[in-house]
């Protein structure tokens, strides 16, 4: 499966974005969805994840209650909702897919990252 993310950029602090994530090439309604970042210098880190039906979805405690992660899979897209924006979100955000369970994430498809930057 391909995955091509967009919608990133520069907003001020306290902002919000919504990137998306295109997916193409197999049935996208069979994979489990996530989003992972990588600030400079730092290790990528999980983010958020929603599994092939969206009934499960998970957060990291560092975004939880200020990101929603959806997925539509008529237009085989996940977004990821990002408000309240704080410098510390500033990253590459990466979306992956894995038909193996949100828990291989790590092994499955990505994409090739949308970059977030939150400064005023």
């Amino acid at each position: 499966v391909q995955l091509q993310a967009c919608g990133g950029g520069l907003v001020q602090p306290g902002g919000s974005l919504r990137l998306s994530c295109a997916a193409s090439g197999r049935t996208f309604s069979n994979y489990d969805m996530g989003w992972f970042r990588q600030a400079p210098g730092k290790e990528r880190e999980f983010v958020a994840a929603i599994s092939w039906s969206g009934g499960s979805i998970y957060y990291a405690d560092s975004v939880k209650g200020r990101f929603t992660i959806s997925r539509d899979n008529a237009k085989n897209t996940v977004y990821l909702q990002m408000n309240s924006l704080k410098p510390e979100d500033t990253a590459v955000y990466y979306c992956a897919a894995t038909g193996y369970g949100i828990m291989n994430l790590k092994d499955g498809y990505w994409g090739q990252g949308t970059l977030v930057t939150v400064s005023s």
